[in-house]
């Protein structure tokens, strides 16, 4: 249960910095290689309904996870479908469930797995997103310190390097702290 009210967190912290996204930015480069932001927030949002369909047991479909190019008023957009996976997330016995997660195989993800590998996603979409825009962003330590142990125990090998790879190859550890590490174990 805890890891689900992390994810929260996390997940209100970008609704709160994609607030302040302008129609103007949406061009600018992002850390996620070959992605503007626009494509970024894209992701994020199709993912959150994605994560969302999975936790109902619905996620196997791939469509689901396809990204749509962004509506007119695309912050509405996105705080709407993080309120979904707020909502399927705080479902009873989700946890336990085996969610369906295309992109990481044809087996069932456990769900308190698929939930921390969301945390993690928001945790440094967020960065991501400020970083686009150049302001600041200092996540709540106590998110990072649940992230950190997910983050170690992805390996990093030449699956990075594939086309699509969610994550670049780890960096060295630029010893600015926790999140710091997290965000070069992931390559950013």
């Amino acid at each position: 249960m805890r890891t689900i009210e992390l994810d929260e967190r996390a997940v209100r912290a970008t609704v709160t910095i994609v607030a302040g996204v302008s129609r103007e930015d949406l061009s600018r480069p992002t850390p996620c290689a070959g992605w503007d932001l626009a494509a970024l927030l894209a992701h994020m949002t199709v993912q959150h309904r994605g994560f969302a369909a999975a936790a109902a047991g619905r996620g196997a479909d791939p469509a689901l996870w396809v990204p749509a190019p962004l509506a007119a008023d695309f912050a509405a957009g996105y705080a709407a479908a993080a309120e979904e996976v707020i909502a399927a997330f705080a479902a009873p016995d989700v946890p336990g469930r085996g969610f369906d997660l295309p992109e990481f195989g044809t087996r069932p993800i456990p769900g308190h797995l698929a939930i921390g590998f969301h945390l993690v996603d928001y945790l440094v979409h967020g960065w991501d997103v400020a970083t686009a825009l150049g302001v600041a962003y200092e996540p709540d330590g106590e998110l990072v310190t649940a992230a950190l142990p997910i983050v170690e125990a992805v390996p990093d090998d030449e699956r990075r390097l594939q086309p699509g790879a969610p994550f670049a190859p780890a960096l060295p550890d630029p010893g600015t702290g926790p999140f710091g590490r997290l965000l070069a174990l992931l390559g950013r």
